[in-house]
């Protein structure tokens, strides 16, 4: 009895005597691509807590080792268009994503979850449909951090809309700012910069944001650049009068003094495929003088938004309700059924971009009714309708009380993959990032919800070798980061967030497609998100350990943030 008690008590002495681990993660012999663009390197990366803190041959001892030979080590991919601002309501996991590697969702393309005045939130509670849920904050910083809070797998970020802060002073008509109004709008964007916006977003071809003339914009952007803010748009025209449109970017970027960034770079409509040239010259041009301009893009060539793209801003004006209640009139829907068939006339038409009904696929509904259309082509249902493809676009909007999520065959492939290897293009889904159940069965998605980043990285830099390994996960990773100021994201190095992916090279693949989309992509093995594993072997785990990331004039970074004062 003696001799089993001292056994025991000499045990306890020494495994209290036993050294703690040096690390919490280590993972060993992978070919780390750092962010900077450069060829892979054979190596481990040291975690502690949520921050990288080795990066090499690392010695020592951790928690958890992880065998990464065979595989690519990258920071976790960013998302520089996100739509997951319902999704993550739903479902934090983010599935759709975060198999793909990402690691921070960037929403705000126009619109942004605040700020809401209380006729806001009635409004978008009457609009919503499969997801349904409370709105029980006001403030964009509220809503990031109420769904933090509640759990997501990746990290969040946002951009304030402008057409949000537009709507909540002005409201959703085609109406001009007074002085006093616009000092108003300019206050709502300085107090999201302060609960951490990363800048402003437009979305300037549907109305209302499309009623905003450039010195408005030039006013609220200035605003976020007090704070260290950018500016980033769907600018007012991707096709007909894209090269203007582009004109207006730049002009918003030098009068403000801020850098910006045009969401999905594309070339919108056969006629427009030759603006290729004149396109990319303009931004390089525009960098070539100084000024911060970059660009984001999908890697398709179908586009994805609603058939208010197909539809004239005149008649949108309003909101929703009196978009629909216009359509009801007899000689307004001819008008816009006439309208619908040539360009547009100060407004950009996808349908006639997309040269016919036959390249419009209904992807979207509210009504359970109109749910198996999803899928079908506009001009399918509107022969077995026996009304014109116009009649029936506009009696789709009248019967599901929406604006009908559409997929729109408008991109030349050549150009798409021309885009793709810019050096300044990042990329973003432009997509919520749902999950292949439950709800998200109810609509069709673009495949690139479940495909952008592994698309990038397989079809694009593996097969077609538009680019080395290592530059698309620069442009992944580091370049949106730097766009964003975001200082501790987006490399692997010491001190930055330990936000990594692990994925097989050979292997990663997209498998989503306009005909099946809600596909999960292959060959993304392990995925961490401030230093917990997300996904491991190839299997979400249930973590949710994702956080806000703030732009620099959040009022909790010491000193108060970047803002000045007004």
């Amino acid at each position: 009895m003696k001799r089993a008690l001292l056994a025991l008590l000499a045990g306890a002495t020494l495994a209290s005597a036993a050294p703690a681990p040096d690390y919490d993660l280590l993972i060993r012999g992978g070919t780390i691509y750092d962010g900077s663009g450069g060829r892979g390197v054979i190596g481990d990366v040291a975690v502690r807590g949520d921050r990288i803190v080795a990066v090499g041959k690392v010695d020592g001892r951790a928690a958890r080792t992880l065998d990464a030979r065979g595989m690519a080590v990258a920071p976790g991919f960013i998302n520089m268009l996100s739509w997951a601002n319902e999704t993550l309501i739903e479902d934090g996991r983010a599935l759709s994503d975060v198999m793909q590697g990402v690691t921070l969702e960037v929403m705000g393309e126009g619109t942004s979850m605040g700020p809401l005045t209380p006729a806001m939130k009635r409004d978008e509670l009457a609009r919503q449909g499969d997801i349904r849920y409370p709105i029980d904050w006001t403030t964009l910083g509220e809503y990031l951090d109420g769904i933090t809070k509640k759990g997501v797998s990746p990290n969040v970020a946002s951009y304030v809309g402008a057409a949000t802060v537009r709507i909540a002073v002005l409201g959703e008509g085609d109406v001009q700012p007074t002085p006093a109004q616009l000092v108003e709008m300019r206050g709502l964007v300085h107090a999201a910069m302060r609960e951490g916006a990363m800048g402003v977003g437009s979305s300037l071809i549907y109305a209302p944001a499309s009623y905003a003339r450039t010195p408005e914009l030039v006013a609220l952007v200035s605003e976020a650049g007090r704070c260290g803010g950018g500016y980033i748009s769907h600018i007012r025209s991707e096709g007909d009068r894209l090269i203007e449109a582009i004109d207006e970017l730049v002009t918003i970027a030098r009068d403000s003094g801020t850098r910006a960034e045009i969401y999905h770079f594309k070339q919108a409509g056969r006629a427009n495929w030759g603006k290729i040239d004149a396109a990319i010259a303009r931004v390089e041009a525009a960098r070539a003088s100084g000024l911060a301009i970059t660009a984001d893009m999908y890697p398709y060539d179908v586009a994805g938004t609603g058939l208010d793209a197909a539809m004239p801003t005149w008649v949108q004006a309003g909101g929703l309700e009196a978009w629909i209640g216009r359509l009801r009139d007899p000689a307004i829907r001819a008008r816009v059924a006439r309208e619908m068939q040539g360009p547009g006339d100060g407004w950009e038409n996808m349908y006639f971009a997309a040269g016919g009904a036959q390249n419009l696929i209904l992807a979207g509904f509210r009504n359970p009714k109109l749910k198996p259309l999803a899928g079908r082509t506009l001009a399918d249902v509107a022969r077995e309708r026996g009304t014109t493809p116009q009649e029936t676009a506009i009696d789709l909007v009248i019967e599901d009380g929406s604006r009908v999520g559409t997929l729109y065959r408008v991109m030349d492939e050549a150009n798409v993959r021309r885009v793709a290897g810019l050096p300044w293009m990042s990329f973003g889904s432009d997509a919520g990032a749902p999950a292949p159940e439950g709800v998200f069965l109810k609509s069709r998605p673009h495949p690139r919800a479940y495909g952008t980043f592994t698309r990038v990285i397989g079809r694009y830099a593996r097969d077609l070798k538009l680019m080395p390994l290592g530059e698309a996960v620069r442009r992944l990773t580091a370049l949106p980061a730097a766009n964003l100021a975001i200082k501790d994201r987006g490399r692997l190095a010491p001190g930055m967030a330990a936000d990594i992916v692990l994925f097989d090279p050979a292997k990663v693949t997209d498998r989503a497609t306009v005909e099946q989309p809600a596909v999960l992509a292959t060959g993304v093995r392990d995925v961490f998100v401030n230093g917990v594993a997300v996904v491991s072997q190839g299997r979400h785990t249930g973590a949710k350990p994702g956080r806000v990331v703030r732009g620099p004039g959040w009022s909790g970074w010491p000193g108060g943030g970047a803002c000045t004062a007004r």
